[in-house]
């Protein structure tokens, strides 16, 4: 039994994270950490981290599901320098973020290519002459 007790010991010891001590951890102060929780469900939170990392969110419940609609920001320096900032929304229409970073689709209506158009308008011809021959068998 005490064999099985050390070799549990053991095992837990061999698994716990292993750190050279050349390896150094940065360590990022907390500037801000303010939370607010209410009875009725709403909440709101402002968290800031001296390495530039921010987030920033309030929501409340939706009054006719088990719902809490959500909106906010959060910002942080991505590994290649870049400053990512984004916006966003959480509601019955989902996660609708908004930075400068993320890709757009294009405006609509966007110019349609002529082959599409002239595609378009060969498929509007073949039904019409579909229908003239229908109507032609049906009275005949």
């Amino acid at each position: 039994m005490k064999f099985v007790i050390l070799a549990c010991v053991a095992a837990v010891a061999f698994a716990a994270p292993q750190y050279s001590s050349s390896e150094e951890v940065e360590f990022v102060p907390i500037l801000k950490d303010d939370r607010v929780h209410e009875e009725d469900g709403t909440y709101s939170f402002d968290f800031e981290a001296a390495n530039g990392i921010r987030v920033s969110q309030a929501g409340s419940p939706d009054g006719d599901e088990d719902a809490v609609i959500k909106a906010g920001e959060y910002s942080y320096t991505a590994p290649d320098g870049t400053d990512i900032h984004v916006k966003f929304v959480a509601d019955e229409n989902g996660f609708q973020p908004q930075g400068a970073h993320l890709p757009v689709a294009p405006e609509f209506p966007h110019p349609i290519p002529q082959f599409v158009l002239d595609q378009i308008a060969f498929a509007a011809e073949e039904d019409a002459a579909r229908a003239r021959a229908d109507s032609d068998e049906r009275y005949n």
